[in-house]
């Protein structure tokens, strides 16, 4: 259950930081409530995971897919290119996800 919970964060953390733009500085209204429901609801799944879970494994994972994601999102939504360096970078995030998950003890009581 704590795997959902972080999921449920990370969507929601990523459709928030997604919102933020079209947000354009909190000057429209439904966008910028979709930023603060969605970090609200991050933050209060990604506690419920914390109950299980540390805290330095949670973030890991939570920021990293969370990085992973929003830059697909900015290509999709914004047309925002990544250059060579910016796709090794998220290339390592990806792979310290992996070994996090599949080598790790930590990751589950």
């Amino acid at each position: 259950m704590h795997y959902l919970y972080l999921a449920i964060a990370i969507c929601s953390e990523v459709a928030a930081t997604s919102l933020l733009k079209a947000s354009e500085e909190f000057s429209r209204f439904w966008p910028s409530l979709g930023v603060i429901a969605g970090y609200a609801v991050a933050f209060y799944c990604l506690s419920l995971t914390l109950r299980v879970m540390p805290i330095g494994v949670v973030y890991a994972l939570w920021s990293g897919i969370g990085i992973v994601l929003v830059a697909i999102a900015g290509f999709a939504i914004y047309g925002q290119r990544l250059d060579l360096p910016a796709m090794i970078g998220i290339a390592l995030i990806i792979a310290g996800v992996l070994v996090i998950n599949l080598l790790s003890h930590s990751t589950a009581p």
